[in-house]
């Protein structure tokens, strides 16, 4: 999935791709370990769209802390 992809997708709806992507990755990590995969690429591909999920909401909760402590700050 495209960054831009990510950042137009809604919070909650980016939160449950997240959780897909690492039930996903649990369940390819355990098919590596029985039998080789055919393409262990797709480890790689799943593990950076988790990183990409988790930078994308990281952003966002940061974002919003900060405009909450602003708001704070200015009703003070």
């Amino acid at each position: 999935m495209k960054s831009q992809d990510i950042k137009a997708t809604p919070t909650r709806e980016l939160i449950e791709k997240y959780k897909e992507e690492k039930l996903r990755y649990q369940k390819l990590v355990f098919t590596d370990a029985v039998s080789k995969l055919d393409n262990p690429n797709k480890l790689r591909e799943t593990r950076r769209n988790i990183a990409r999920y988790l930078t994308e909401l990281n952003a966002r909760r940061i974002a919003f802390e900060t405009a909450a402590y602003n708001r704070k700050e200015n009703n003070d």
